[in-house]
């Protein structure tokens, strides 16, 4: 067996660790290896970061596969923390929510997927997504997805799971706020083209120009001339982006007068909700009748071959999620990319090298 001196100096680590671990009697891997993080410290003085360092490098020079089994099961316990994050979500959306108001939910609701056939299913979708960025990346693909739909209706839930697991520099949400005084001034698309993609891009519009459309007509923010304006522009400012190469995707996401209006009140119950509650959402109850007839012209007067519109059925939003994701995929030729094996580089080891000790203060508390 070699002493721990051998095994420090083989991995890089100072002569003065060596002996203090020495002094405290332990002079061999396996010895070092039977230590946790927390014992260590209490009986060598070291940071908790440095035990668990020498204690994983203890065992790695036993067993070197245990390396390659740590990294494994790392990430499948990644990959299901992930999993058990959504669903401790769901769960909690249902904790929040009054029993009387939960169980006017599940009786007006139709019976949903089962969580495991949709954290699957999900992931399955997730892993084409993937594919289809790496395909948009090579071929230097501009896509625009559009996401509208009343308040409360789900879009902002689909474009969590598409973008999920994507790359957040290639796959971008743009949420624009209302339009300032100098914006206005503007031709109406001009805040909008800043944002369209080059190539290797997807950009996902959680609502888009359609606002002219839907809530600034309504609510009387776009006169009559403008409305109308805007549906002869909209169709010819999207042949123009299809036209120079732009892929557009349009879809509305359909939910009925008592499923908004269950989802308003889990938010007006829910604190961390909240927020997404607005006094245009409260607005836009009153309104329904009005947004029903300006959404229908709006999909008449800016359904075009060149980028037509998508209705997604939204009230089971589990499902809605699933049907929108794999929709988008179908509407796209890609297919995957084979990349390059990637090998890690051998870490440069310094045997004289010893890693300082910071000072405790710049550490953040350890709470949890």
């Amino acid at each position: 067996m070699k002493k721990v001196s051998d095994f420090i100096q083989l991995k890089g680590i100072g002569q003065k660790t060596t002996l203090l671990l020495a002094e405290k009697g332990i002079n061999t891997p396996r010895k070092l290896s039977r230590f946790n993080a927390a014992r260590l410290k209490n009986l060598t003085g070291l940071s908790k970061n440095k035990c668990e360092a020498l204690i994983f490098k203890a065992k790695t020079f036993i067993n070197p596969n245990i390396r390659k089994n740590m990294v494994e099961d790392d990430w499948v316990k990644s990959e299901l923390e992930d999993f058990f994050d959504e669903e401790l979500e769901l769960e909690m959306d249902d904790y929040r929510i009054p029993s009387g108001l939960k169980n006017l939910i599940d009786k007006n609701r139709k019976t949903t997927l089962d969580r495991r056939t949709y954290f699957k299913t999900l992931l399955q979708l997730q892993m084409e997504l993937v594919k289809l960025q790496d395909w948009v990346v090579k071929n230097k693909y501009k896509l625009v997805v559009i996401f509208e739909g009343r308040d409360a209706a789900g879009k902002g839930g689909v474009i969590k799971r598409i973008t999920q697991r994507l790359d957040p520099r290639i796959c971008k949400v743009v949420a624009l706020k209302a339009p300032n005084e100098r914006e206005k001034t503007q031709w109406y698309f001009q805040r909008f083209v800043e944002h369209l993609p080059a190539g290797g891009e997807i950009i996902l519009f959680d609502r888009s120009w359609y606002n002219r459309a839907g809530v600034e007509r309504v609510m009387k923010f776009a006169t009559k001339n403008q409305v109308n304006q805007f549906f002869h522009d909209a169709p010819e400012f999207e042949r123009m982006l299809t036209g120079s190469g732009i892929k557009v995707v349009k879809y509305w996401f359909s939910i009925t007068d008592q499923e908004q209006q269950l989802r308003f009140m889990t938010r007006i119950h829910d604190p961390i909700k909240q927020w997404k509650l607005s006094a245009m959402d409260l607005q836009s109850r009153v309104r329904w009748e009005e947004y029903t007839k300006a959404k229908e012209e709006m999909i008449t007067q800016t359904n075009i071959p060149e980028a037509p519109w998508f209705i997604v059925e939204g009230n089971d939003k589990k499902r809605a999620r699933l049907n929108c994701m794999a929709h988008l995929l179908s509407l796209i030729p890609y297919h995957e990319v084979k990349s390059k094996q990637i090998n890690l580089p051998k870490r440069i080891s310094n045997p004289d090298y010893e890693r300082g000790v910071l000072p405790e203060n710049l550490y953040i508390p350890e709470k949890y």
